[in-house]
């Protein structure tokens, strides 16, 4: 797009906080995109370098000084009172993660900016965690690590997964990621996502709103949606009901989807086979929590889908991609719908 000059960047970072994110000293690590990290991608698209003026913050420490002459910004959060008012410049925010419900609902958003999200950075570590979780289940080790806790040695076998049904609910780029995984190994794989549109990989799949014709069949139900007001609560006591007792439950999007206290009296009254959880509200999780002593659930610390090594590359190439493509005028990846929010 014609632009005078070069195209100011903000790129606000957080400093790590008990219930914020990041939400620990390692995640702060993972997650910060500093002039360093943000120059060696940049390396990788030459003909953007002289286009561009980043300036590099953390919290809100510069934020309202700074985001007045911002073109673009690059965060994970912001303070959106006025935001029009104090950003006249602003014409796209990028998110570093794959879900924007913190900043929902989207009705401070000026209508001449864009949102996008980091939708697709997540999939190779997701698919990967989707199917050791998988496994986990199919193969008994939340059962097995309740009895390690216990002393108990008993013997649970298993048998290959090829042939069990797996019901995958959300099947954008993290449940995509974990079908194209297990694909391979042969289970029955059942998709559910709004409008019942064909995934692959999937032998079927259908509608949200026809979710409870194949939650009687899962032998595991995994799932991976945003938080949205679509999806909050969807899986409630009554669905969980649903499920065989044989059937195990994984949960790699947010924890709004699925009632968490009638997951845990489930598994404590031995109704469901095990768990494997990696999202929660708040987070960390708070000491006392029943998640921490229920049995044959496995508590994961919201680390499914985010790379250590690479989260940062990962983001900073989509970003310079679509930088390239907001500089041609041309559409962006990953627009944020805004009724959705997703």
């Amino acid at each position: 797009m014609e632009h005078a000059g070069k195209y100011y960047i903000h790129v606000k970072n957080n400093r790590w906080a008990a219930g914020s994110f990041p939400n620990t000293p390692e995640g702060e690590e993972v997650f910060t995109i500093d002039a360093e990290r943000f120059g060696a991608a940049l390396a990788d698209f030459p003909d953007l370098a002289d286009r561009i003026e980043p300036f590099f913050d953390w919290d809100e420490d510069n934020f309202r000084s700074s985001v007045a002459r911002a073109d673009i910004l690059l965060t994970w959060n912001l303070p959106t009172d006025g935001l029009a008012g104090r950003a006249p410049h602003l014409r796209w925010i990028h998110c570093i993660g794959a879900g924007v419900e913190h900043l929902l609902p989207l009705d401070w958003l000026p209508a001449n900016v864009e949102l996008t999200n980091n939708k697709g950075v997540h999939s190779d570590k997701a698919g990967e965690y989707g199917l050791m979780a998988a496994l986990m289940l199919h193969n008994h080790v939340p059962a097995i690590v309740t009895n390690q806790r216990n002393e108990v040695y008993d013997s649970l076998y298993s048998t290959p997964i090829a042939g069990r049904t797996v019901v995958v609910v959300g099947t954008g780029s993290l449940g995509g990621a974990v079908i194209s995984k297990l694909a391979p190994l042969g289970p029955n794989l059942v998709g559910v996502n709004r409008r019942g549109g064909d995934v692959e990989g999937c032998a079927r799949v259908v509608p949200t709103g026809e979710i409870d014709a194949v939650l009687p069949h899962a032998d595991i139900l995994y799932l991976a949606m945003p938080d949205t007001p679509e999806t909050n609560g969807l899986i409630d006591r009554r669905r969980l009901d649903m499920l065989k007792p044989t059937c195990g439950v994984v949960n790699i999007g947010r924890q709004s989807a699925m009632d968490y206290d009638a997951l845990c009296d489930k598994l404590e009254a031995g109704e469901l086979a095990g768990a494997v959880l990696d999202v929660f509200t708040p987070e960390p999780i708070e000491k006392g929590s029943r998640l921490w002593s229920t049995p044959n659930l496995i508590v994961t610390p919201h680390v499914s889908a985010d790379d250590g090594d690479r989260y940062v590359p990962l983001t900073l190439d989509l970003f310079f991609r679509n930088l390239q493509r907001f500089v041609d005028g041309t559409e962006l990846l990953n627009r944020v719908d805004r009724e959705f929010g997703y």
